[in-house]
């Protein structure tokens, strides 16, 4: 028995930096195709609200800034929707909805933080019409700007909404189109720069005929550029194909399948998707010139839909890409499974991996397993170098384990497992990296729950640190952390976000279509030093590291397995789901060391409870399930 656990914890030990080794997710899952079904439409549902509510739990760094019944923030890659002023200020934004299931309310929601305080909960949008998919950016002096697109309302095209003054006053509104035979732009993604944000650089594609649109330039949705060099009043570019981009190359672009940033004059945008090949696009000339760089190679060029294919791996949309002080372009991008027949095509829903690239690197080949991540024969892609991010092992047995193995025990996103990524850089090419992760041992007993997870590069992308867990701890036990939005501009300590949270895995307005209910939006501060480690080696000794107990779940009795970093007293409690407390041991003295506690749950009912050891100020909580 000493033995057995001895080396248990020793497991453990090797775990707490979290994916030191990866744990692997059986065959039979990685295999298991859905059909896929992406779009942006009206709802029409008969779901009912859902009973099981509760109100937003918070860690003292979160701060809820506002809901939404509306639940589809992004078909793949979020737009900016969180910015942080050097005065201190934020603004942030996100689509809102609260007429289910139609939602002819919906738009953008924005609030704002003046320093002191948030504004109140937005409950109506900004735009004079029904539109989504806002993206955010400061303009002019002291303005700010929205730009989303119009769906289900009078006209066709984006609504560009500005004011002068950040925070406050009367939004400006006027109707963007597209050119004749293109009108109706979908899924805007700009970024502001130059003197005062005035310089406006931005991306958009033309509806495609399966959103009630039509072809344009022979492409069944076509990726459009404009620049605006004086805050979005007028166009300078307006709506330009570029000569790469066009129908000699590629037969479609879809909708949030790309990502746009720019630094000191140069802009770039990546784009690629499940069926289109992976690509940076480069101007060094603010726009005036561009070249394409290939990042994944896509093993059926100008595919159209219908035609059959075999199943390959490949990029699955959510993007993210960022310049260093150099202008060098730094790519991240969640990695998925395909296939098509005449029919439609299929994604892959636990195939997982988080992938990266920059211009130093080669291109992923075109064969099927180049961005298999798992290690196999023919794959391009190796740990810690251009594979960064998977699920993590939570409870130790060197196998990812959900609740089920069908779609319907995760929430359905038409992401891989690791994904709506994010992405931000620190003053010298630091990259934090950030993720929405499907997280085995937190689940409601039907499905797993997406948590968000972070992980960190020091040296510009040539080593990556140990993953953190941003969704940690007992407050979020029950949580959906999805559709990360990070700002770019940080403070010298901390990083921003927003993001929303759900007590259902998956969503109501597409995928599972759960019972409509209330979703919270979550502004969060995010230590760098705890991601990158540097406060837990230098500013903070932890006292004690906690295993997760053995076996999980529990038939009779089970250990706790703990390590002493100094000698300290320590307590032990037992709560069940409800709070209740069921056991509390007597404080103890524990010598530097490996320790263990035997807690015999034979007269527990079945269910969920949570242990927590206490040294000092500290305190560790785990979970464990009793049958």
């Amino acid at each position: 028995m000493k033995r057995h656990f001895l080396l248990y914890f020793i497991a453990i030990i090797a775990l707490s930096a979290w994916g030191q080794k990866r744990a692997s997710i059986p065959t039979e899952l990685r295999n298991y195709g859905v059909k896929m079904d992406k779009f942006d439409g009206y709802q029409a549902s008969n779901q009912f609200e859902n009973p099981g509510l509760k109100e937003a739990m918070l860690t003292p760094v979160e701060t809820q800034i506002g809901d939404s019944r509306y639940d589809r923030q992004t078909n793949s890659t979020t737009q900016v929707r969180l910015y942080h002023y050097d005065d201190g200020t934020f603004a942030a934004t996100w689509m809102t909805g609260f007429n289910d299931p139609g939602f002819s309310d919906r738009g953008s929601a924005y609030t704002y933080y003046d320093g002191n305080n948030w504004g109140e909960f937005p409950d109506t949008r900004i735009e004079s019409q029904r539109s989504g998919w806002p993206c955010y950016g400061p303009v002019g002096e002291n303005g700010e700007m929205i730009i989303s697109h119009i769906s289900g309302g009078a006209d066709d095209g984006l609504l560009v909404n500005r004011r002068p003054d950040k925070g406050t006053g009367n939004w400006n509104e006027y109707l963007y189109e597209g050119p004749a035979g293109g009108e109706a732009l979908l899924w805007p993604s700009f970024i502001t720069s130059g003197i005062d944000h005035n310089t406006v650089h931005m991306i958009s594609v033309t509806r495609p005929v399966a959103n009630n649109g039509q072809t344009y330039q022979g492409l069944d949705g076509a990726m459009l550029y404009s620049r605006s060099s004086d805050g979005g009043a007028t166009w300078d570019i307006d709506c330009l194909l570029l000569e790469e981009l066009s129908s000699a190359y590629y037969t479609h672009f879809n909708g949030d399948e790309y990502d746009i940033t720019e630094r000191d004059g140069v802009v770039a945008f990546v784009s690629g998707g499940p069926f289109n090949e992976a690509i940076l696009m480069k101007s060094t000339d603010n726009g005036e010139n561009w070249t394409k760089t290939v990042i994944w190679e896509h093993p059926y060029p100008m595919w159209a839909n219908g035609t059959p294919t075999d199943t390959f791996y490949c990029v699955d949309g959510s993007w993210d890409v960022k310049l260093d002080n150099q202008g060098l372009a730094h790519v991240v991008f969640g990695i998925n499974r395909a296939n098509a027949d005449e029919s439609g095509t299929y994604w892959f829903p636990f195939i997982d991996g988080v992938g990266y690239w920059n211009e130093t690197m080669p291109a992923f080949s075109g064969t099927f397993d180049a961005l298999n991540p798992y290690g196999e024969e023919g794959t391009e892609l190796i740990e810690d170098y251009n594979l960064i991010g998977w699920s993590q092992d939570m409870d130790g047995d060197g196998e990812i384990t959900f609740v089920g193995s069908s779609i319907e025990n995760l929430g359905r996103y038409y992401v891989g497992l690791s994904s709506m990524v994010q992405l931000t850089m620190g003053s010298s090419n630091e990259l934090y990296v950030f993720f929405s992760s499907v997280t085995e041992t937190f689940d409601n007993g039907l499905q797993n729950y997406r948590h968000l997870w972070s992980r960190v590069s020091t040296t510009g992308g040539t080593s990556w640190g140990h993953f953190t867990h941003l969704s940690e701890g007992l407050i979020h036990i029950f949580d959906e952390s999805v559709f990360p939005a990070v700002a770019q501009n940080m403070d010298p300590e901390s990083i921003f976000m927003i993001y929303q949270q759900d007590t259902e895995p998956g969503m109501a307005v597409a995928g599972d279509e759960d019972p409509f209910g209330d979703n919270f939006w979550v502004f969060s501060e995010i230590s760098k030093d705890e991601i990158t480690g540097i406060y837990d080696q230098k500013n903070h000794q932890q006292l004690f590291e906690v295993s997760q107990n053995y076996p999980n779940p529990v038939n009779g009795s089970t250990i706790i397995a703990f390590e002493m970093k100094k000698s300290a007293i320590l307590s032990v409690e037992v709560v069940d789901i409800t709070g209740r407390k069921i056991l509390d041991l007597p404080d103890q003295y524990y010598n530097y060391g490996i320790h263990s506690l035997e807690i015999n749950c034979s007269g527990f009912s079945k269910g969920v409870y949570f242990y927590t050891l206490k040294a000092n100020k500290e305190e560790v909580t785990r979970k464990m399930v009793v049958e």
